[in-house]
């Protein structure tokens, strides 16, 4: 009978803490094993041994999670942890218990403070083993957390799911993701990993920064824009996509994803994406197809933006500004400035998430805090890129490191009362190093993200490892995108700067490949010269910036 308590104490460690030894040694003075009846024989005993009355439902609650355990025990070696599931799939440990009572959970933690009985109310409760710590995981299943579990197990498609009854795309990826961290769902590594040559694995600052679950592909449609701007990186005609193409495109990005067990996002642009004949049939198919969908474009009319909001309200809408009104008018177009200030309250009124973006030069760079300031309340980021100066922008000025430097000092400084500030630039992460803060994701979330989770695709199928400088990979027509992705080229963009390497921000950081393409230099070899870092490794960057 002793070993029957010790062991029924193992199972059910908090029922036993909450009884009193002479209900507890009732309960278990019998010679036969009554572990899993055990929650009946205490549900039965409720009124006679003055039990709480929530106590067999508890029992019930902890002989699911010692299940949950002893499936681990029980088939260890054939257990589908994530690095070994070949598919997305719901963990086989999980357990879906309905029980009368609810606020039962806290109890299960025997250090937590006092807390409020359990209440009569029917609760569903979810347990599993997570695979990552080996420990059996407890959860209130919510309709989020359901509809995660349903999209999997019935094989729901995300994309036809949003459109039918009006969800966000990138919502129920989210929730599946969030399942997926949890360990509720068991899913195939990504394969979009830094190569550990480079990047190595094992610094837990930094590995988050070496493998993406989440592949950006921007789009640029075409090259029609209704603006001349005097930093376009572009302005040669590449023809237009047939519809045709645009759908291979997407066959293309979704075999992509099954290849490399990645979900994408696709980012519309051009030019102006707009102005793309077949644009709302292709945003259409995009989020059918269940990628959600950015916009980098110019101001539209109202009946424009709410033809897109009844399809699928877009993830961002990003507008451009390079300065206050008259510097970035005599950039982009007279009157661009108010066009712009009286477009950004029209996204807000129809919901639509909005960015500003800004080109950063050295006659801009001392306008970037006051349009900031300017923008407080009009849109929900606003942020900047140095200039790569390629194309018409090989004519603008670039400002010196020493002064750019200072500006960022004086641009974090301001992000702590300016909540539209946003971070984008790689280099910030040295002064967050400086101040003893995790790194930041720096331009793509994964520093410089060229050719690793991000690629640009112009409108003649052309695909290069980022927009900002020449760098091509092949033609989506001709090698298809997994044979441009993984080109010789695109591993020598992914691996960065021979002269970064060694550094302990490279894999947030990397600095800017298309800052020191334009500079004339080798981004395969040289560091971003606006470089600051004193832990970074000595590297002459070769170039005189001076004016």
């Amino acid at each position: 009978m002793h070993n029957q308590s010790s062991r029924l104490q193992d199972r059910y460690p908090t029922c036993h803490r909450l009884m009193s030894p002479d209900s507890w040694s009732a309960l278990t003075k019998t010679p036969e094993d009554v572990g899993e009846s055990f929650p009946e024989r205490i549900a039965a005993s409720i009124n006679s041994l003055n039990l709480p009355p929530y106590l067999g439902a508890l029992a019930e609650l902890e002989a699911a999670g010692y299940r949950c355990s002893q499936a681990w025990n029980h088939a260890h070696g054939s257990f589908m942890v994530g690095d070994s599931a070949r598919r997305k799939q719901l963990n086989p440990t999980l357990a879906i218990l309905e029980l009368p009572w609810t606020g039962l959970i806290p109890l299960l933690d025997a250090q937590a403070p006092d807390l409020p009985d359990p209440q009569m109310a029917r609760e569903t409760i979810l347990i599993w083993l997570d695979p990552l710590n080996e420990t059996v995981r407890y959860q209130v299943a919510d309709l989020v957390v359901l509809t995660a579990l349903k999209i999997v197990e019935e094989g729901v498609h995300i994309g036809e799911a949003a459109l039918a009854y009006g969800v966000p795309v990138a919502s129920l990826h989210r929730i599946v993701d969030q399942a997926v961290t949890k360990g509720l769902i068991l899913s195939p590594p990504s394969r979009l990993q830094r190569d550990p040559a480079f990047f190595p694995l094992g610094d837990k600052k930094n590995e988050r920064f070496s493998r993406a679950r989440v592949f950006t592909l921007q789009w640029h449609i075409t090259q029609a824009c209704d603006l001349h701007c005097r930093h376009c990186y572009d302005r040669t005609d590449r023809g237009q996509l047939t519809p045709k193409q645009a759908h291979f495109v997407l066959d293309e990005l979704e075999r992509f994803c099954r290849s490399r067990q990645v979900r994408a996002k696709v980012t519309f642009t051009g030019g102006n994406p707009l102005l793309y004949p077949h644009f709302d049939d292709l945003y259409l198919e995009t989020v059918k197809r269940g990628f959600p969908v950015s916009i980098l474009g110019n101001p539209a009319s109202k009946q424009r933006l709410e033809r897109l909001v009844a399809i699928q309200t877009p993830m961002v809408y990003q507008l451009s500004l390079e300065g206050l009104r008259e510097h970035n008018d005599y950039i982009r177009q007279e009157g661009y400035f108010d066009r712009v200030m009286a477009f950004l309250p029209l996204l807000r009124e129809l919901g639509v998430p909005s960015q500003v973006m800004l080109t950063l030069t050295r006659e801009n760079m001392d306008q970037v805090l006051p349009l900031g300031h300017a923008l407080r309340g009009l849109t929900d980021m606003f942020t900047f890129n140095r200039l790569s100066a390629v194309g018409q922008g090989a004519a603008l000025l670039m400002p010196s490191p020493e002064d750019y430097q200072a500006f960022l000092r004086d641009y974090l400084r301001q992000c702590q009362t300016n909540s539209v500030l946003g971070l984008k630039d790689n280099l910030i992460n040295i002064i967050r190093a400086e101040n003893g803060k995790k790194p930041f994701g720096g331009c793509t979330g994964f520093g410089c993200g060229a050719a690793f989770n991000f690629l640009t695709l112009l409108s003649d199928g052309d695909v290069h490892a980022c927009r900002k400088f020449p760098s091509p990979l092949g033609n989506i027509f001709e090698q298809g995108l997994e044979a441009c992705y993984g080109s010789p080229a695109g591993t020598a963009y992914r691996a960065g700067s021979a002269a970064c390497q060694g550094c302990q921000l490279f894999a947030s950081c990397g600095g800017c490949q298309a800052v020191v393409s334009s500079l004339g230099l080798d981004p395969h070899v040289h560091r971003d010269p606006y470089c600051f870092f004193t832990g970074a490794p000595k590297h002459h960057s070769g170039v005189d910036l001076a004016p």
